[in-house]
């Protein structure tokens, strides 16, 4: 059995969950509401304060959704109870970000400024600090999009590994390599 798949998962307080017939399950909580569909094999049986999740074989595909879902629908709960948060870095002589609504503009060292638009689902707000690096702070209840437009953001100036200039997550740690050696 799948470890991830037989754990239940937790139901906190202020979180309403339900399930249509269509197998498609919705969680509201104080900070949104989230909709996933569930592929009709996967059983679902909500409970008053837990969430179960039945697999009919063992088969590769099923044993692969049981905790798939499993973990998608706890991501679920978490965010829209506590809510995620990413941090970006900006490292870098000149690198600059602002943002104005939806909209990040950020200085990257080009010859021009990138302006990115930001889903509504996503909060954005941007730190400089003096003698800090830029820091892009990105909030959401969605798990999966703040993940993917975080990753968007980074791949516009990757960190490079010999001086370690680029976009990075807060906390993230880079291969360095050392320069070219000197002389003969």
């Amino acid at each position: 059995m799948s470890r991830i798949g037989k754990n239940p998962v937790t139901i906190t307080k202020g979180v309403n969950v339900t399930l249509d017939s269509h197998n498609v399950i919705t969680v509201k909580g104080p900070k949104g509401e989230l909709k996933q569909a569930i592929d009709r094999d996967i059983k679902v049986e909500v409970k008053e304060d837990r969430i179960e999740f039945v697999r009919p074989t063992d088969q590769i595909r099923h044993k692969a959704m049981h905790g798939l879902y499993r973990s998608l629908v706890n991501n679920m709960v978490k965010g829209v109870s506590e809510g995620y948060t990413k941090t970006l870095e900006l490292v870098g002589v000149g690198y600059k970000a602002s943002s104005q609504g939806n909209l990040l503009d950020l200085s990257l060292g080009y010859s021009h400024n990138i302006i990115v638009e930001i889903p509504k689902e996503l909060t954005i707000t941007t730190a400089q600090e003096k003698g800090k690096n830029p820091k892009i702070t990105l909030t959401s209840v969605d798990k999966q999009l703040l993940g993917q437009v975080a990753a968007k953001i980074r791949s516009l100036r990757k960190p490079e590994p010999y001086k370690g200039k680029g976009v990075k997550f807060e906390g993230e740690i880079l291969r360095r390599k050392a320069g070219k050696s000197a002389g003969k």
